[in-house]
């Protein structure tokens, strides 16, 4: 897998609660999500009460699903959205800028553009630099790289960034630095 997404983890906070039986089709998707079942998983959203499927906790499951589908035109458009209803959520800038790399309108300079402010706004989440560290080192910006990967350990500590990082074929320029850690 290239940057994280999916390995420094998601951690899905409620803003405005769902209710019944709203919540339990969330869980539902949750549930058919981990095993596997994308179909089952997005039949559970869509029996969310329509004007609830724009809940922040619904967008995330919805972009897991699509992300874990390599459908990256739906994940973007999720992210999106997240980003627009839960400005104060890390995640749904760090999704964007996932699905932006991957969309044939995008790229690494439009993950790069997209992900950079996140940056300010979240100085304590370490996938924002930890990713930009990947989108730098991929456009062969190596000492831009280094930094950010940098600021990554300082946030989230060296063993942690060390074990990502060590195997993640976007940082592979910088893998023999990155064991000498």
């Amino acid at each position: 897998m290239q940057c994280a997404a999916f390995d420094i983890g998601v951690k899905i906070q409620l803003m405005q609660p769902l209710g019944p039986p709203d919540t339990f089709h969330l869980s539902g998707a949750v549930g058919w999500f981990e095993l596997g079942n994308f179909a089952e998983a997005k039949a559970e959203l869509d029996r969310i009460t329509p004007g609830r499927r724009s809940h922040p906790d619904v967008l995330e499951v919805r972009w897991m699903i699509h992300a874990r589908e390599q459908d990256w035109g739906p994940a973007l458009a999720a992210a999106e959205e997240l980003v627009n209803s839960a400005p104060r959520r890390p995640s749904g800038w760090i999704h964007r800028a996932f699905a932006l790399r991957r969309v044939k309108e995008g790229g690494l300079s439009a993950a790069w553009d997209a992900l950079l402010p996140a940056h300010e706004k979240f100085p304590k989440e370490a996938t924002i630099p930890y990713n930009l560290a990947c989108y730098a080192c991929q456009m062969s910006r190596l000492d831009e790289a280094r930094l950010w990967l940098q600021r990554a350990i300082r946030i989230a500590g060296k063993a942690e960034i060390k074990s990502t990082a060590a195997n993640d074929p976007d940082l592979e320029p910088l893998w023999p630095e990155i064991q000498k850690l």
